[in-house]
């Protein structure tokens, strides 16, 4: 069957593949989507902004 280091090389392949597994799920369901909600509502500030600053300059 297996000898001992066949057997810890296969339990650091299925430790590294869990692992791997579990930070892409992290990061599609949280990190990806937290940046870009934070960009977009970046996005939309500076264009309020700038909005603002254009009707301020009209009515001068």
């Amino acid at each position: 069957m297996f000898e001992f280091d066949q057997y810890l090389g296969f339990l650091a392949f299925l430790t590294i593949l869990t692992i791997g597994f579990w930070i892409m799920i992290f990061l599609l369901t949280f990190v990806i989507p937290y940046w870009l909600g934070g960009n977009l509502i970046e996005l939309y500030k500076e264009k309020r902004d700038a909005k603002r600053a254009k009707l301020k300059e009209e009515e001068q």
